[in-house]
């Protein structure tokens, strides 16, 4: 007597799939189902590019040796470049945040990406982040200003009260990414803590 549903090898191979989905941030279990089902129903030939995609980066993708953003060779392009302004280091908490700043196009100096943000509840200390070669690369003796480019989170705002402390006590210059109102935004809809914020940080 046959059920009529799948083999229990195919069903398994698509549990798999759904729970590996499930593994991005902000996919809860219904979106991963609908991304496994298109996948395999409309765009196989885009699931096995994906696939293929995600095991070559993970085999060749790794961290700059300078400013540890994710890169194929032993330094990033922007370590790499002669032209980058290498008074200016710019620390952020992850190689998104820098590729974000990168895209503004407003800045031209150098970064260094911190290995997360400070959480002393879940155990993330100064260790764990990375802030003994962030000190050591700050006074190599070229960097004249260092930019705390971490978030705005209760977290972020730690990390960077804590590298600014360990910073200055080295006799560093050290400037903080500043908080406004956004381009476009009328003021009645922007929330009150960023107006504070912008007013405090006015120019």
């Amino acid at each position: 007597m046959t059920t009529g549903g799948p083999p229990p090898a195919s069903r398994d191979a698509l549990e798999a799939l759904v729970e590996a989905l499930r593994r991005l941030p902000g996919v809860g279990v219904k979106s991963a189902q609908r991304m496994a089902y298109h996948l395999l129903q409309h765009d196989r030939p885009g699931a096995e590019a994906l696939a293929a995609a995600l095991v070559h980066a993970v085999r060749a993708v790794r961290h700059c040796a300078r400013c540890h953003t994710f890169t194929e060779g032993e330094l990033c392009r922007t370590c790499a470049d002669p032209k980058r302004d290498a008074k200016l280091l710019a620390v952020v908490e992850t190689p998104a945040d820098q590729a974000a700043l990168e895209r503004s196009g407003g800045y031209r100096g150098l970064y260094f990406v911190l290995m997360g943000r400070l959480s002393p509840l879940d155990g993330v200390g100064t260790r764990e982040i990375g802030i003994e070669p962030l000190l050591a690369r700050a006074g190599d003796g070229t960097v004249e200003e260092v930019v705390l480019a971490t978030g705005f989170t209760a977290e972020g705002e730690l990390t960077a009260q804590a590298i600014a402390a360990a910073l200055k006590a080295r006799g560093l210059k050290v400037t903080r990414l500043a908080r406004g109102v956004p381009v476009g935004s009328d003021l009645e809809y922007v929330d009150l803590s960023t107006i504070a914020y912008a007013l405090h940080d006015r120019r």
